[in-house]
This record gives C-alpha cells, sequence and structure tokens, in this order.
C-alpha cells in the first residue's frame, strides 16, 4: 500500500490543471507494476481526464486488464474520493473486493473497495 500511495503522490506532481488548479494521483497495481498518473485538464473541460483513469487505461495499455489495487491521493480535508465514472472503470477492470485506497497530502488513508464504492455496478455480465 505505501509503495502504491507513494507512487500516486509522484504522479500528482505532474498534474496538468491550468482551470481548476486541483492536482491529483492514482497508481494502479497489477502483477509487480505500478502504474501511475496524474489528472490532466483540458481548455474544452469535458475532455479532461481524471488520474484514476488515466492510471487504468495505462495498465490496461500495458496488457493488464485485471488490476489488484488503486491508490488516489488528492489536496482534502478527508480522503479523497473517486468521481461516478472512475468508480464504473474501476468495476470493469477490478474485482468487487479489490482494495482502493483513498488518501490526501496529510496522510489520511481510507482502506475500501470498488463494490462500496459503486454499489450495484453495471458489469460486463449485464450484457448478457
Amino acid at each position: 500500500m505505501d509503495d502504491l500511495i507513494a507512487a500516486a503522490q509522484k504522479a500528482r506532481q505532474n498534474a496538468y490543471i491550468p482551470y481548476s488548479h486541483f492536482a491529483v494521483g492514482a497508481a494502479v497495481q497489477v502483477d509487480g507494476h505500478i502504474f501511475a498518473a496524474c489528472n490532466i485538464e483540458n481548455a474544452s473541460y469535458g475532455l479532461a481526464m481524471c488520474a484514476e483513469r488515466n492510471a487504468m487505461f495505462q495498465a490496461v495499455a500495458a496488457g493488464y486488464t485485471h488490476l489488484e489495487a488503486i491508490a488516489v491521493i488528492g489536496d482534502t480535508a478527508g480522503p479523497i474520493s473517486p468521481c461516478g465514472a472512475c468508480r464504473q472503470v474501476m468495476a470493469e477492470f477490478f474485482t468487487p473486493d479489490a482494495p482502493v485506497y483513498l488518501t490526501n497530502l496529510h496522510g489520511q488513508v481510507q482502506t475500501t473497495t470498488v463494490a462500496a464504492l459503486l454499489p450495484g455496478a453495471f458489469t460486463k455480465g449485464d450484457l448478457k
């Protein structure tokens, strides 16, 4: 968990946030590898991408589709919480009981699961 959080914190430093000024970092662990990313904004706000999805998509682009754990960090009063879109993408690539580490720059850590963040998730099993 500590390595994952450290990778997320380091990635956060590269956030491209000229509009919100709200930097977020995330790191995904899979098969001994860590994929870390930051949020990236765009002048066309809807085209911004969250740190969580950037990290997950990096892992998928490297060939991993069964991810193991994710950590997210931001400068918030309590542990940061992922947006709904990121929760839905987590449901695609993690098992429901996969650990999710939510943290902040003050060292607070909340451990939860994908299922706790998105109960009743729509999954590929619903398409059959």
